[in-house]
């Protein structure tokens, strides 16, 4: 399930680390995104 999720958010959720985003300035909504990639990226690879 996770793994399809993280294929689905790779195709539609923008990609901040391509985009040179400093983390120490993203925004909130940015951080959740970035935090809700990493934890599906995560469950994929288990």
């Amino acid at each position: 399930m996770y793994k399809i999720l993280a294929q689905i958010n790779k195709l539609i959720l923008p990609s901040f680390p391509k985009q040179r985003l400093d983390l120490a300035k993203a925004k909130k909504w940015q951080m959740a995104i970035i935090g809700y990639r990493y934890y599906v990226t995560c469950r994929a690879i288990d």
